[in-house]
């Protein structure tokens, strides 16, 4: 899909680029069936070219992947198991993997919304998870927005630091996330099981 789309992006100018970039990721976060890494990697080189600029181009990107991952927390958190009843979204999870996928955010907890940013492939799927929970939406923006934070300017001036090898980083990228998610899973369950075995005050 991406290759049909590419081309067209290369066309526009301005605020027509940035719309198209808004609705790729913030479709990428529904279960549009594109990699946003992609689009964002795509998007970056662009800069290259004079069609977007870097700063507008994380501030488009951050609402759009936010905003994606927004709905289907909302999606969640309004339907729960409901949604699983509509052919489209039974094909994509069942049952048993909201389940699975639930135990895992009641384990490691809000601050795992983090660490989902970093999981291509699964977040459509946990973030769904994460809203079936009723969890708080301000945890889905703090924890979401901080880590589209943290990976929109990697990967963009990563893309401008490696100029028209940009492509060559894609699969770097994917070896980059899962260090990252590797680190910050350890971190955070170690710092589960220092609360949980923690002594409790005693009164005085």
């Amino acid at each position: 899909m991406m290759e049909s789309v590419w081309p067209y992006l290369q066309s526009l100018q301005g605020l027509p680029a940035y719309a198209l970039l808004f609705a790729l990721l913030f479709g990428c976060g529904i279960g549009l069936p594109m990699n946003e890494d992609i689009v964002l990697l795509a998007a970056a080189a662009l800069t290259l070219k004079g069609v977007m600029e870097p700063v507008p181009l994380m501030v488009v990107a951050w609402f759009g992947l936010v905003g994606g991952d927004a709905l289907v927390f909302h999606w969640g958190h309004r339907y729960g198991t409901r949604l699983l009843r509509k052919p489209f979204l039974a094909r994509i999870m069942t049952e048993a993997r909201l389940e699975s996928m639930q135990a895992t955010m009641r384990r490691y907890g809000p601050a795992y919304i983090f660490v989902v940013r970093f999981m291509p492939g699964v977040r459509t799927a946990l973030f769904l998870a994460a809203g079936s929970l009723k969890m708080p939406y301000r945890h889905l923006f703090v924890y979401d927005g901080a880590a589209a934070l943290v990976e929109l300017p990697l990967l963009v001036y990563g893309v401008r630091y490696v100029g028209g090898r940009w492509e060559e980083i894609l699969d770097l990228i994917h070896r980059f996330q899962s260090v990252i998610v590797s680190a910050i899973v350890v971190l955070l369950l170690a710092v589960w099981l220092y609360r949980r075995n923690r002594p409790k005050e005693t009164r005085s």
